[in-house]
């Protein structure tokens, strides 16, 4: 990089020059400083220096992650399902937020752990009480779309101290949810980031 730095734009066969190596020994290596973006390449000009540190790299890597990309199944149930039963889901699914639809499969509510924990403290009996009596209603529901930049579903994530979010698509009569992002697919993102 130093050779590119001082000397681009340079052949790969000057740059191999300078190193007493062979442009076949150079070549993969090469190829990586321009695939991890620290070096462009241009045909019958050679390779010049970008100017970007990893860090600018970094950011302009998650500037083209989209919610799509890394979206999971949402689990939803409806919204006249009992507290009991919504819990009972949760742990069977494995998840820590169900999604609450109407009966035309509209997005009606959200229910996290803590809602579920808050309705069972206490002596209320649970398979009587209606999820949509606890639950976090429209209009008050963050949610996103595929075509999101993942790393602004991030930050409601972290701005809301919310574990997942729905992915939803706007129809006449609301919104239809179509995936979840969650911690977990954010992580997932971020360490498939790390290992390109």
């Amino acid at each position: 990089m130093q050779i590119v730095k001082e000397s681009g734009p340079i052949t790969g066969e000057h740059i191999a020059e300078q190193l007493n190596l062979t442009r076949a020994t150079l070549r993969p290596d090469l190829a990586i400083l321009t695939m991890a973006g620290f070096l462009d390449a241009r045909p019958r000009v050679g390779y010049f220096y970008t100017g970007k540190s990893g860090t600018q790299l970094l950011t302009e890597n998650l500037q083209k992650i989209y919610v799509k990309e890394y979206q999971s199944i949402p689990v939803v149930v409806n919204e006249n399902v009992s507290v009991y039963d919504a819990i009972c889901t949760m742990f069977l699914e494995d998840v820590g937020t169900l999604f609450v639809v109407d009966k035309g499969s509209h997005l009606v509510g959200v229910l996290s752990r803590k809602d579920l924990l808050r309705a069972s403290i206490g002596k209320q009996e649970l398979t009587t009480i209606p999820v949509h009596i606890i639950m976090t209603r429209m209009p008050n529901i963050t949610m996103c779309e595929r075509e999101d930049l993942l790393i602004d579903v991030a930050k409601k994530l972290i701005e809301k101290q919310i574990d997942a979010l729905p992915v939803v698509k706007k129809t006449d009569h609301g919104f239809e949810v179509i995936g979840r992002i969650t911690k977990t697919n954010i992580t997932r993102a971020f360490v498939a980031l790390g290992e390109e």
